[in-house]
């Protein structure tokens, strides 16, 4: 039952945040994506997919990963990460990244870009991850 109850109130928040507006990620400091409110994934101006409010990610219409409420990253069904509630995101069980509260997006410690968000709500990170693990290349 608690359970239930904290991954109904996941997805809310990430519903919410998808739903809130839209928002920019930046890449050493140029405008790179943008999450629409509709959470359609724009680079460098173009549709290139979206991320639902329940954490699926679609590439060019075809599903190619989801996000899950728990921050599970899977990729063609199987589990390849996660973004932890505080921030760190791991692939294959190491640390690759991190999304601060403040938006600040950090690749092996690095200061690899921004969200131009505030994201302390874990459901805004399972938004920024799914953009740069499905969209960026870097992660």
């Amino acid at each position: 039952m608690r359970y239930t109850v904290l991954v109904m109130l996941g997805l809310l928040i990430c519903a919410e945040v998808v739903m809130a507006g839209d928002f920019w990620i930046r890449k050493s400091g140029s405008l790179w994506a943008r999450v629409e409110s509709d959470g359609a994934v724009r680079i460098d101006g173009s549709i290139v997919g979206r991320v639902e409010s329940d954490g699926t990610v679609r590439r060019d219409g075809s599903i190619v990963g989801e996000v899950e409420s728990d921050g599970t990253i899977r990729e063609g069904g199987s589990i390849v990460g996660e973004i932890e509630p505080g921030g760190s995101l791991r692939k294959h069980g190491s640390i690759t990244g991190e999304v601060e509260d403040g938006g600040t997006i950090r690749r092996h410690g690095s200061i690899w870009g921004t969200a131009e968000t505030t994201c302390a709500a874990h459901g805004c990170k399972r938004v920024v991850a799914a953009v740069l693990v499905f969209f960026s290349g870097d992660f």
